[in-house]
């Protein structure tokens, strides 16, 4: 079976070597370019295409697929909102994912954004690098008897409640799918107000698209610290801009960005960004971005490789797939 793999990267092509070889009858070749209207052509002669989160798999990439007799489509992440379902569904290509590669990276990034933007570390650590020892404008904050608010607690905001729990934080979750545990069910607006930590967890739909937007951050306390490693659309960029401007936003930690797709995984250092949202949130001095690696440990990308290398057998052979999206 031969695999056409998008969006490669050099750090990824190692786990996937290591479990493509322990299965000689996957053929996966690997291609730097992103999948969309101008790369699809690329995938002629596969039998299925393994993709990522900002690949483009819309209503004409996917019915182009179906025209070269793709029926297999193996994304190597959890969110499949850039996937068009019912385009897919209709030619009868599959689609899987991996649901839950490993939360505790995710939630363990989560909690590295909130420290360094409470302790200013990445503040400090220029400054020393200049022997500059002064602690004014360092001051930070404790996390413990903070109010943290996790909106969504799916696998990754259970671990991310485990790990704050352990940091003495009093949790709020708003999760309507969730039952009783260590923490405080409470609706949004409660959660909103209530905060002095708010943490995104949730995918993103048409419900969940920026869902925090003006109204939200009006509800907000003011100075609260929100951290986004979910999905970069919950997040209203230009209404996050105006409550940094005034404040009510005090901290903002983002692993995810709604326009990343033309940034992201990509080296634009000797390049002018075309994106002024994205560069006047930079320039905050309370803003803290990476770029998309919450899920970039060791662990995660091999789990990562081996759920997508299974689910690409289970089609194969025919046999019941239980990260099948449809």
């Amino acid at each position: 079976m031969k695999i056409a793999l998008f969006s490669s990267q050099n750090y990824e092509k190692p786990f996937f070597n290591q479990f493509a070889l322990q299965n000689p009858e996957l053929e996966i070749t690997y291609f730097e370019e992103k999948l969309n209207h101008q790369t699809v052509a690329m995938a002629s002669g596969f039998d299925a295409i393994c993709a990522f989160v900002n690949d483009c798999l819309d209503a004409n990439v996917i019915t182009t697929l179906a025209e070269m007799n793709i029926r297999c489509i193996a994304l190597r992440c959890a969110g499949f909102n850039n996937v068009d379902l019912p385009t897919a569904k209709a030619h009868g290509i599959t689609v899987v994912r991996v649901p839950a590669y490993s939360p505790e990276a995710v939630a363990e990034h989560c909690v590295a954004l909130m420290l360094t933007l409470s302790r200013k570390t990445h503040k400090a650590y220029n400054r020393v690098r200049e022997d500059n020892f002064d602690l004014n404008g360092l001051l930070g904050f404790n996390l413990f008897k903070k109010t943290i608010g996790v909106i969504g607690c799916g696998k990754i905001g259970q671990a991310l409640v485990n790990i704050l729990n352990g940091f003495g934080a009093n949790v709020l979750v708003c999760d309507p799918n969730v039952g009783e545990g260590n923490y405080t069910q409470v609706n949004l607006d409660m959660l909103l107000s209530q905060s002095d930590v708010i943490s995104l967890h949730c995918p993103l739909t048409e419900q969940t698209h920026h869902l925090i937007d003006e109204a939200a951050f009006a509800k907000m306390k003011d100075g609260v610290m929100l951290i986004n490693t979910s999905r970069g659309a919950l997040v209203d960029s230009k209404a996050c801009i105006r409550a940094l401007k005034s404040r009510k936003l005090g901290y903002l930690g983002l692993d995810v960005y709604e326009q990343e797709s033309e940034l992201f995984f990509q080296n634009h250092s000797g390049e002018i960004l075309q994106d002024d949202v994205f560069s006047r949130l930079v320039s905050f001095p309370n803003v803290l971005v990476t770029g998309h690696q919450g899920f970039f440990t060791q662990e995660a990308l091999s789990e990562i490789a081996r759920v997508t290398v299974d689910n690409l057998l289970a089609w194969k052979n025919n046999q019941a797939i239980k990260n099948q999206v449809i």
